[in-house]
Parts: structure tokens; C-alpha cells; sequence
């Protein structure tokens, strides 16, 4: 099959083979067999429990489909693709076969299916094929598009109505739902001979696959309570008494036991008892009916009002037992205040997808970037062919892409996961003629979304809200004085931040410097509420300097700043935005903690969104509440202009942050190839907060167990200003020899957290889902002042449960 034209042709020696050829990957269901009959039954069991297992769609994607492959005009290659039986994931065909894992990819690590030419790489390359048989699946995190064509248009619309309908059943699954679609799909695994009968040999290779490493005589003795028919094999409901077993949670029914007494079920009354202990003052007896009614999966003891374990266990599992506040996962912040009183999620160098060195620019960059709720986003701006400028990173091999591109991407896409203001960093090296090219696309693209003139009449300096602005887009840049320079050309007065220019000098770009002093009428006219002006003094100046002009400063003058001038730094961003940006010299597109600029009150702390790292963990922490909007309103004492806050000394202690890690649940294996590694988990807490504020401490490791390893250990942290504290939970696997390895993470505002028996939901390095990887811990906030949602309390010291042989299947092991 020729890609370009889907004509026949010779298979050339490059090609992919074809079906009956390709080898299958160890471990993995093999390609699709022609016929829908061949389609192996026993690992349906996972569609039929979502409902799928007979939509048409769905048959359609396990039967497998050939796309065309597209990278580049010269590389589109066929590929076959097919879902996994599990529902979960989809195997695909690569010219040379790899290791099992690279051979898939999981749904729930899909971002968007976007259909016809709404990608740049089918933009650019796929003008070929006809738009009804195009379709782009975007990831989550660093992975590329895939850009495919199908034979046909009702192909492609089976894959993208097929995906979409796993997207959203997987969305609307429980966390206890997703636990048993999940081992279920291992257990598939481990039948090696799908007879839908298990061996002990295969359900030891089942616990290794869930990351366990259990006694053999220990996990033999289980195997054989459990084969009620004493042949030697689990089969049916067997089975599925091994995995109650395997799943149980004996901490949660020590809790639920100390609530439930003799009867060991529930009433409203105890629920709530429950629930007053967990911290939530203001639930009522209305609302523990209403969460029996919810979770409770008995309906008979639903209709009397009680809930069982399961229930119970349900309920602890959902958003609402979960350690985020889920009041806060909503907008719920004062959005009508000046856009000087938010911290703003802020992107540098946007365009790049890896380094600043030789790296690819794209304007899918941007499309991720808003998808992970961001709303300042950074265009750098130069000279390009055809009178049309074009974006990457000067005096580099980074590749350039369109202004006029991104701004086209900026239309499409900026406003789809928040409704509040963007804006459009410009860092101009542009001439006038290209400058006015630039206006005019900002014109024509944005069109009403485009801020030209002041909203407030009476007011026209002043900041407007984030609500005031909603579905705008707002450009910084440089604005013109009223003065020309002698010989015409027109000049600024006010610079972009020097330490930036200065690096370009360094790099010999003395002409690129001179042109970016040079303003078009026509750009300067766009900068209304955000005026690029040089930061020369903190001093107060005899006439205040007005609202909208934004100082761009380098990590290294903003720490300066702190350090000398904390609070009067302070003062001035109570009233002023203040960008910062990594120093040039972070080459591989590294990050610095956005932290110490936000308690300096800075709002657009601007980071490589490429870089995956703990910095970018704290800023999808920082911007996780309130709706994961990309603003956030800064503490009281952030906003005041007369602010004696400094946070190089933030005073005594006043809050206590009291944590007891008690277990984990099915943590992640790390190398999957290696069905013998299993790994060594330990917890690390960290804040970060104010200098002051800031600590990590560590449980112990649990040797050879990432499927319910048991710590039961207690850390406390003292607080100075917990408003600004972040909390980050860390999951490494041990190593006496190296570095420890990173299993997951989850990162939220001290004021988002609540107390009590919380499990938190894990996430991976480039923040997608690890579920159902979950902490369960226990939450004591103490202080002098009311947090938030976390309020001043007192919380009921919990029991150390201790666990132990009998509490469990698995124990956990000596060291």
C-alpha cells in the first residue's frame, strides 16, 4: 500500500511487514487476526464490565486497522493498530519490534483526538489526504502527536468515537472500579495459556506483575484456601475470593470497625461521627444519608440508611475522600480583583519542545501548554523570510515556525480548559516593517478577543480583573514614548528587562539589539495593560509608576532583590505585575523553583513547561485549585501595597502539619521488562514555603512490596506562613547504591488540604495518572489561625495501626 495515495504497490524493504508477519511482542496480546471470530474471549471481561464489549466501534478497534503513519513529507509509513483487550491500552506495529512496553500506548494518557488537518504535523504534511480520514491523537506530557490517515472516513470516525467512548467510561470509573478493571487486566496477562484457569506458577507471576514479591509459602497457603476444588488451579469465583484476599485493606476495617461497633455496618449517625473526627465541621446528618446513598453498593442496606465496609471503602476512594479539597477543585477564588493580585501560570520560551539549543519549536507547544491550564505564554520574535516573522530561539538550531501560526494556535485552542485572560509575552527582534506584520495577524486572527484599548474609561491605568477579562487575550510589549529619535526612527524609552539583551550582545547580536529598540506604531498600540518597562529602582519614585507596566526580570536579579529588598519587592508587586524568566545559561531548558518568587508575591514566574522535574510539580500544585483556572489569588498579605511582609523573616511558627503515612496501594512496577524487580518504597514529604518553611523527612523503605507496603510512621512540620506552603508527597523506590528512583508524586496547597483519613491519588513525572497508585494517610493541621478549608482545629490522634502477618496478604518483608 502506498501512505500518499493508498495505491498498491511492491512492499519495499523498509516497510512494516504484514500482518501474519509481524512478531509479537512478549507479554502482549499478538495483532489482530482478520476475522472477528479469531478475537481471543477470555480478556473481554474488562470491555463487558465498561459496557464496550459490544459497541461496534470498540469491536471494530480490537479487530485492529491499518493508518498511515505521518511525520514527515518523505516519512509516512503503514501501521497497524489495535485495542488491547483490556480496554485500557493500544498495541501498535513498529519496523523493528522493541521491548513490550514501547509497543503501547494507554488511553487514559490521551490528552485530545482532534479530527482532519488539526495538528501541525497534518497541517503541514497531510495536505494530500482528503481531511475525513484524518485524525491526531495528543498525549499528555512529552509525548508526540501521532498523526494518522485511515483508509477510509468511517474508519477513522470508528477509532475516534471508539476512543472517545473509552476516554469518557474511564472517566466516569471509580477509584475502586478502576482497581478491579486494573487487576483484571493482569490477571489476563498472567493466564499464559488463556484457559481462564490460574496455576500457582501463574499466580506468581501475577504478583510479580502487580509489583509484590510474597513468600512463597506464604502466597502457596493462600492458593490453597482458595481452590476450593483441590485440583490445583483457581478458576471462576476462586479466583476471584484470591483476589478479595489479595485486595483487602485491614487498615481501613480497623477504622471502620471503630466506627461501626458489633453490627459492623454504619449508620447515618456513626458516618457522621466519622466525618466530624476527619475535620468536616460543617457536614451535617443530611450529608452522611446523601454519601451512604452515593457509595453504598448494597442497595438493601442502602435503603435503610447504612453503609457496609465496601461502601465505606468506596467513599474513602472518591474525590470526595480524597486529601484535595473538592470545594476547591472549582473556581471558587474572588476572581474581580486586579490582575496584580493573582500568581498567573507562565510558560517560557513556549515554542520549544525540548532544549533552547538545537530543539524543535512548534506551535503544538502552545496547544499543550494551555492544556495544562497556562496563560501567559512566551513568543520570541524575529525576522523572517517573505516579510513574515517567525518564532524560535536566536542565535541557536532551533527550528523557526510562523508568528502568524501560533497566533492562529492562540485562537484555537487558548481558551478550552480556562475562560480567564491570556497573555501574549512578545520578545521582539523584529523590524518595523515585520513588527506591523505581526499587529496586523494579531488583528485579523484574534479579532474580538483582542485587547486594543482600556476597558475603564475613568480608570485607564488601572488593572482589570481576571473576570472583567474573561476570553480575552492581552499582549506585553514594549510601548512607545512621545518622542521620536533624531533621525525618525522611533524609539522606546522604556526597555525590556537589560540582563536579556545583554546575553544576545554577548552572542554578538548588537544589530538584532539595535532593531529591538526600534517600536512600530502599530505593535506598541496592543500593549494597553501590559507595558514591558525595565525594573530601575524599588525606591518610590516622586510620581508612582502606573499599574501596567510589567518588569521582566532573570531568576538571578529576582532572588537578588529578595535578598536585598524583600519587602520592599513585596510592595511593588502588590501593585505591579513582575515576570520572571531561567537564566540563558540553562542550556538543556532546566528550571528553577518558582517558590522563592512567589513569596515575593512575583505573578508571572515563567518556567520550560517541556521540563518535566519537581519545579514543574509545584507549579501544577500551585495552579491545581481553583478550577485549574491558571490564576490563583495571592494571600492577603501578597496584596496589600502597604504590606510589611518579608520573607526572608516571616516570624514564629504558627501552624502544625502533623502526617502519618500509613500505607500505599498498587504503586507502578518500574521496569516492566524485568518481571523479578520489584521495588523498595519509601515516602518523602516535602514543604515548600518560605525559606523558614521549607523541610522534607522520609518514612523507612519496605523491601520488595509496591503493592501494599506499610509504613505507619509519623512526620511533623512546623509552619511560619502556611498560606503560601505547598505540600508534596514523593514515592521513591530504594537504592543502597544509587540515586533512588521516582515512582510518583502528587503536590497541592497546604490550604487545599484536608485532615483526616485521606488517600492521595499519585501522578507520574510528567503528571499523568499513575491510578490506581494511592497513599493512604492520616492529616492533623493545628494553628492559631483559621487555613482555609483546613480550618484551626484539633484532630483526634489516629492509632498506629501496626499491620502484621494477620492483617493482611501481605505482609511485609524483613529487612
Amino acid at each position: 500500500m502506498l501512505c500518499g495515495s493508498w495505491r498498491s504497490r511492491r512492499r519495499q524493504p523498509e516497510e512494516p511487514l504484514v500482518p501474519a508477519q509481524v512478531a509479537t511482542p512478549v507479554g502482549l496480546a499478538s495483532p489482530p487476526a482478520s476475522q472477528e471470530g479469531n478475537i481471543k474471549r477470555p480478556g473481554l471481561r474488562a470491555l463487558k464490565k465498561m459496557g464496550l464489549s459490544e459497541d461496534e466501534d470498540v469491536r471494530a478497534m480490537l479487530r485492529g486497522s491499518r493508518f498511515c503513519k505521518i511525520r514527515s513529507p518523505t516519512w509516512q509509513k503503514e501501521r497497524l493498530y489495535r485495542l488491547q483487550e483490556d480496554g485500557l491500552s493500544v498495541w501498535f506495529q513498529r519496523r523493528i519490534p522493541r521491548v513490550p512496553s514501547q509497543h503501547i500506548f494507554f488511553v487514559q494518557h490521551i490528552e485530545a483526538i482532534r479530527e482532519g488537518h488539526q495538528s501541525e504535523g497534518l497541517r503541514h504534511f497531510g495536505g494530500a489526504f482528503e481531511p475525513a480520514r484524518c485524525l491526531t491523537i495528543a498525549f499528555k506530557g512529552r509525548r508526540k502527536n501521532l498523526d494518522l490517515v485511515a483508509p477510509t472516513a468511517e474508519e477513522a470516525q470508528r477509532w475516534v468515537r471508539g476512543l472517545a467512548k473509552l476516554r469518557a467510561r474511564l472517566d466516569a470509573m471509580s477509584q475502586r472500579e478502576r482497581l478491579d478493571h486494573w487487576i483484571h487486566s493482569y490477571l489476563h496477562r498472567a493466564d499464559s495459556n488463556q484457559d481462564s484457569k490460574m496455576s500457582f506458577k501463574e499466580i506468581k507471576n501475577l504478583l510479580r506483575m502487580v509489583n509484590l514479591d510474597m513468600n512463597d509459602m506464604y502466597a502457596y497457603g493462600l492458593f490453597k484456601e482458595c481452590d476450593r476444588s483441590k485440583n490445583e488451579r483457581l478458576e471462576g469465583p476462586e479466583i476471584e475470593e484470591f483476589l478479595r484476599r489479595l485486595l483487602k485493606r485491614p487498615e481501613l476495617e480497623e477504622i471502620f470497625h471503630r466506627y461501626s461497633g458489633e453490627d459492623r455496618v454504619l449508620s447515618a449517625s456513626e458516618l457522621l461521627e466519622f466525618l466530624e473526627d476527619q475535620g468536616e465541621h460543617k457536614a451535617t446528618l443530611a450529608h452522611a444519608q446523601q454519601l451512604i446513598h452515593t457509595y453504598e453498593l448494597n442497595e438493601t442496606a442502602k435503603q435503610h440508611e447504612l453503609m457496609t465496609l465496601d461502601g465505606f471503602m468506596m467513599y474513602l476512594l472518591s474525590p470526595e475522600g480524597a486529601a484535595l479539597d473538592l470545594a476547591h477543585t472549582r473556581v471558587f477564588q474572588d476572581m474581580d480583583q486586579p490582575l496584580a493580585h493573582y500568581f498567573i501560570s507562565s510558560s517560557h520560551n513556549t515554542y520549544l519542545t525540548d532544549s533552547q539549543i538545537g530543539g524543535p519549536s512548534s506551535t503544538e507547544a502552545y496547544v499543550r501548554a494551555f492544556a495544562q491550564g497556562c496563560r501567559c505564554v512566551e513568543l520570541d520574535c524575529w525576522e523572517g523570510p517573505g516579510g513574515e516573522p517567525v518564532i524560535y530561539h536566536g542565535h541557536t538550531l532551533t527550528s523557526k515556525i510562523l508568528f502568524r501560526d501560533v497566533i492562529q494556535a492562540v485562537r484555537e485552542h487558548a481558551f478550552t480548559v480556562s475562560p480567564y485572560p491570556v497573555i501574549l509575552s512578545l520578545e521582539n527582534h523584529c523590524g518595523l516593517e515585520q513588527q506591523a506584520a505581526m499587529a496586523r495577524h494579531l488583528h485579523t486572527i484574534l479579532g474580538d478577543m483582542l485587547v486594543t484599548q482600556t476597558l475603564d474609561s475613568q480608570n485607564p491605568e488601572e488593572l482589570p480583573s481576571p473576570e472583567r477579562l474573561k476570553g480575552r487575550v492581552l499582549v506585553k510589549g514594549k510601548k512607545l514614548p512621545d518622542t521620536r529619535s533624531e533621525n525618525g526612527c522611533i524609539l522606546s524609552e522604556r526597555e525590556e528587562e537589560d540582563e536579556e539583551e545583554d546575553e544576545e550582545e554577548e552572542l554578538g547580536a548588537v544589530e538584532q539589539r539595535r532593531r529591538a529598540k526600534q517600536i512600530s506604531p502599530e505593535l506598541s498600540a496592543l500593549a494597553v495593560y501590559c507595558c514591558a518597562t525595565r525594573l530601575r529602582t524599588l525606591r518610590p519614585p516622586p510620581v508612582p509608576p502606573q499599574p501596567c507596566q510589567v518588569s521582566s526580570l532573570s531568576e538571578r536579579k529576582a532572588k537578588k532583590l529578595i535578598r536585598e529588598a524583600g519587602n520592599s519587592f513585596v510592595r511593588h508587586n502588590a501593585r505591579h505585575l513582575t515576570r520572571v524568566y531561567p537564566l540563558g545559561l540553562r542550556m538543556n531548558s532546566a528550571n528553577y523553583s518558582p517558590q522563592e518568587m512567589w513569596n515575593s508575591g512575583c505573578q508571572l514566574v515563567a518556567l520550560n513547561f517541556q521540563t518535566p522535574g519537581y519545579e514543574m510539580d509545584l507549579n501544577a500544585g500551585r495552579f491545581l485549585v481553583n478550577g485549574q483556572c491558571g490564576y490563583i489569588l495571592k494571600p492577603v498579605r501578597l496584596r496589600s501595597p502597604n504590606t510589611t511582609f518579608d520573607p526572608e523573616c516571616p516570624g514564629p511558627p504558627r501552624t502544625t502539619l502533623t502526617i502519618q503515612v500509613l500505607t500505599a496501594q498498587q504503586l507502578p512496577k518500574l521496569n516492566t521488562e524485568k518481571p523479578n524487580s520489584i521495588v523498595d518504597p519509601l515516602v518523602r514529604i516535602e514543604i515548600h514555603g518560605v525559606p523558614a518553611d521549607c523541610a522534607r523527612k522520609k518514612t523507612n523503605y519496605v523491601l520488595n512490596n509496591g503493592f501494599n507496603p506499610r509504613w505507619g510512621q509519623t512526620l511533623e512540620f512546623q509552619l511560619r506562613v502556611p498560606e503560601l506552603a505547598l505540600v508534596r508527597f514523593v514515592v521513591e523506590d530504594y537504592d543502597a547504591t544509587s540515586p533512588n528512583d521516582f515512582v510518583g508524586q502528587f503536590t497541592l496547597p497546604l490550604s487545599s488540604l484536608k485532615q483526616g483519613y485521606r488517600h492521595i491519588h499519585l501522578l507520574s513525572k510528567d503528571g499523568a495518572s499513575l491510578s490506581p497508585a494511592t497513599l493512604f494517610v492520616h492529616i492533623c493541621i493545628r494553628s492559631r489561625a483559621t487555613l482555609g478549608s483546613a480550618g484551626a482545629s484539633l484532630c483526634p490522634t489516629p492509632a498506629l495501626w501496626s499491620g502484621g502477618r494477620d492483617g493482611g496478604p501481605a505482609p511485609p518483608s524483613s529487612r
